[in-house]
């Protein structure tokens, strides 16, 4: 059994009071709006738009239930990653409070599988970007747009921390004023106060009117539940960023404390104004999407154009965010000596360049694979990575549970989020996530998902097995840490500061 990890010292200079520095050569480029908005849009995804009307077919009404529990599991893992990293700011985030509390061969395995989740999101995302742009200009073949929207982004990534930021702030800013539209309209249709909507305003009698609110019964809240879990998966992203952010003990802070009211407006808000402006059944719902069919019942004119432009905006921030969030995972396993130590590097603009680099190459891969072998390699990888999101939840609990310990032991005061009824809802939320990824095992459309995810995910947990007992145990200093205001003194630290 390992010895406690500790909380080390960083290697930089302190900043001015109460801003903190990045120690490891990240800039803190992102501002506090930027921080905000990311950690507002982190949660709207493609997925919400483009996924919702399948759930909707499954469940009816019902699916508002899935969402609900979804959402709750969100919340609470969210709480979890929240207390570690406000207590501790990491561009590693969940992969690096692993290594210190489960052990190296956690941190590593959970950080390439959410590497490898997020490079493949980013063939997924190219493609459906390049299919809008091509509907709109034929002319340019979609592997053309998709390789354009990936070089584009690419490079406002290698520009600087702030080019990313504020791309994101922008295309998170879309989302949010499209979706606060759309709950405020589709509420006043709903009561049919709206001037000029073709809606009858039926009130809430669309919830119950077809077949009741459970028309496919209880279980297919169950079911609805495996159809939008992965389009919740993105809510963690802010945790790093704020590695690189101004004050990201106050950023992890206010991200963490606002997932609940941002789960219930864009998510449960959203859906519940599409559920009672039509019946579930309604055919459009599936030809046209949830959303597109929502609005045409309003009488907007041009609704899939502009469904479309916001489906758009979701790919690019998806993308951009993407590309972002598994360079910053590179960058951190590159600093641990569970990557290439060239993806730590980084440029005179605190950017890791070989890291980013390095992601999009694997996903320029991911993208002509999707191209050349739909059928067998993307498909491959596309399974193989669907229940990395389940994966990390389920480590982020783990972890929690003993990081508690280490933090409450060595540095107390740091601890300004807490999770709630600790330990039993930590242990309830992974009790529910390891239910989901039952459930899946015996869901026909999900089975082979779950198998490769977790052949995947043995492979990589066996490989960093194997390399945590080759690899000789490093000094506590030579274990990077965030800050330098996150040091704990040599003394404050019992027993042995060896892993």
């Amino acid at each position: 059994m390992n010895p406690q990890p500790t909380l080390t010292k960083a290697g930089a200079n302190a900043g001015e009071p109460g801003i903190s520095q990045p120690s490891d050569g990240l800039k803190a480029g992102l501002k506090n709006r930027h921080l905000s908005m990311i950690a507002i849009g982190g949660v709207i995804g493609a997925g919400l738009f483009v996924g919702s009307s399948g759930g909707i077919a499954a469940a009816g009404p019902a699916i508002l239930v899935s969402y609900l529990l979804v959402g709750m599991l969100v919340v609470f893992v969210m709480r979890m990653l929240g207390e570690m990293a406000a207590a501790s700011p990491n561009s590693g985030s969940f992969s690096a409070y692993a290594d210190r509390a489960l052990g190296r061969w956690a941190g590593f395995s959970i950080g390439w599988l959410y590497w490898f989740f997020w490079v493949v999101v980013l063939a997924v995302e190219a493609t459906a970007g390049a299919v809008i742009l091509e509907g709109w200009m034929p002319a340019v073949p979609q592997w053309a747009w998709a390789l354009i929207v990936m070089v584009v982004l690419t490079a406002t990534n290698l520009a600087s921390v702030s080019s990313y930021g504020e791309f994101e702030f922008w295309f998170a800013g879309i989302k949010v004023v499209a979706i606060g539209a759309f709950v405020v309209i589709g509420l006043l249709a709903v009561f049919g106060v709206l001037p000029g909507s073709d809606n009858p305003g039926a009130g809430f009698a669309h919830l119950t009117d077809a077949g009741g609110f459970l028309p496919n019964g209880a279980g297919a809240i169950l079911t609805g539940v495996l159809m939008v879990v992965f389009s919740f998966m993105g809510s963690e992203i802010v945790t790093l960023a704020a590695g690189e952010s101004e004050d990201p003990r106050r950023a992890v802070t206010k991200a963490t404390n606002s997932v609940i009211w941002r789960i219930a407006v864009f998510y449960l808000g959203s859906i519940f104004v599409v559920l009672t402006l039509l019946p579930w059944n309604d055919k459009s719902i599936v030809e046209k999407g949830s959303y597109v069919a929502a609005l045409d019942s309003i009488g907007i004119a041009h609704a899939g154009q502009i469904m479309n432009v916001i489906v758009l905006t979701a790919v690019l921030s998806c993308l951009n965010s993407g590309l972002y969030t598994a360079s910053r995972m590179a960058f951190s396993l590159g600093e641990r000596g569970d990557a290439p130590k060239s993806f730590a590097k980084v440029n005179g603009k605190g950017v890791p360049t070989t890291a980013i680099l390095a992601s999009v190459v694997f996903g320029f891969g991911a993208v002509w694979a999707n191209y050349a072998y739909k059928d067998t390699v993307f498909l491959f990888l596309l399974n193989s990575s669907g229940a990395v999101a389940l994966f990390v939840w389920l480590v982020i609990c783990f972890t929690q549970l003993r990081m508690r310990g280490i933090l409450m032991r060595e540095a107390p005061e740091k601890v300004t989020v807490k999770m709630w009824l600790f330990p039993y809802l930590t242990w309830a939320t992974a009790a529910m996530i390891v239910f989901v990824l039952g459930y899946m095992l015996f869901d026909d459309a999900n089975r082979k998902v779950v198998l490769l995810s977790l052949l995947v995910a043995a492979v990589v947990v066996t490989v960093g097995v194997v390399l945590q007992r080759l690899r000789p145990k490093p000094a506590a200093d030579a274990i990077p840490a965030q800050r330098t205001e996150d040091a704990v003194p040599a003394a404050a630290v019992p027993g042995d500061a060896k892993r």
